[in-house]
């Protein structure tokens, strides 16, 4: 049952040569007098498809300045000044849209800073390529954006997922997985909070080694013949690695940004997408599990060694590519 299951991870994420970091587009419109904005668009630098991202402001808008995209990190920023004036209320009820979401199928977040201090954001994706900005944001806007930003982040790391795949592989019974899992929510849960509102701040490539390692290592306990330390007390080890994943997390959520005063929605709406999207993914691995038992199960010890070494080769890949990073090579 155990090596079957690690074998349905390594094949779910046979295709990722490198874990890739959660990076959707942003689109940050502040404004300012007389109903003229300025834009921030960011957007990665690696895309799915050749058809660009593209965004679009009400056609009455008049583009006063723009400068040409620079790279930065693994971005493409540009900023320009829009003078949306031909309206009686500016943005205020007008589509904002990005094209090439479908094509991508990717997401872009878009957040408008009004001249009195209050943002709205929204989550434009492959299904929904437009919105409707409204007069004044809402709290229902933010609780459902950022569980959706939460609940895609968590599906879009393989990182993340693999080493939840480690817990429910490392434990036996119900009782168990359910408190390991629950111990891996406190503790990327504290670190999430405490980076996100400032209280400290940390190495980011260092982090993402480690958060490899930790895969890593769950891959050489599955694979020992005898019960290890990790196997003995796996909510310490899902509680400890949990605060690292956690960071990881929290400079996902930094890239997206949160509205100002509704922070604390914000993150408990994202946790809550990101919970959403962890219990998914265990009663995925659990419902597959139980049915390829009983209707594979020749499966097993032939595809064992596979599904072993590719659990652990895939962590040692970034394991090697992220401690070159901290090295700065």
């Amino acid at each position: 049952m155990r090596l079957l299951l690690c074998l349905l991870g390594c094949l779910c994420f046979a295709n990722a040569a490198q874990a890739h970091r959660f990076a959707p587009s942003s689109l940050q419109i502040i404004e300012g007098s007389d109903y003229r904005y300025e834009v921030l668009w960011k957007t990665p630098m690696q895309t799915t498809s050749n058809t660009p991202l593209i965004p679009v402001l009400p056609s009455e808008c008049v583009i006063l300045q723009a400068s040409e995209p620079q790279l930065e990190g693994t971005a493409y920023v540009q900023r320009w000044s829009a003078d949306c004036g031909a309206y009686s209320q500016g943005l205020i009820e007008q589509d904002v849209r990005v094209d090439g979401l479908a094509q991508n199928q990717a997401s872009a977040i878009v957040s408008l800073t009004y001249q009195d201090g209050r943002s709205w954001q929204s989550v434009l994706s492959a299904e929904q390529t437009f919105d409707t900005i409204p007069t004044a944001p809402t709290a229902a806007g933010v609780l459902g954006s950022y569980i959706v930003l939460g609940g895609e982040h968590i599906w879009a790391g393989p990182d993340h997922l693999l080493f939840v795949l480690g817990l429910v592989l490392l434990v036996s019974g119900m009782r168990s997985l359910l408190i390991t899992i629950t111990a891996f929510t406190v503790g990327h849960s504290i670190t999430l909070a405490l980076v996100t509102l400032g209280v400290f701040d940390y190495p980011v490539s260092l982090v993402e080694f480690l958060i490899a390692l930790s895969i890593f290592m769950l891959a050489l306990e599955v694979n020992a013949d005898t019960p290890g330390w990790f196997a003995r007390f796996p909510w310490a080890v899902a509680v400890g690695f949990g605060l690292l994943h956690g960071m990881g997390f929290a400079g996902a959520l930094a890239e997206v940004g949160l509205p100002q005063g509704q922070v604390p929605l914000a993150l408990l709406s994202f946790n809550i997408g990101i919970e959403l999207g962890q219990i998914l993914f265990v009663l995925l691995i659990l419902t597959l599990g139980y049915v390829l038992k009983h209707k594979a199960t020749s499966l097993q010890q032939t595809a064992a060694p596979v599904a072993i070494y590719g659990m652990g080769g895939i962590a040692a890949m970034w394991c090697i590519e992220r401690g070159l990073s901290v090295l700065g090579v």
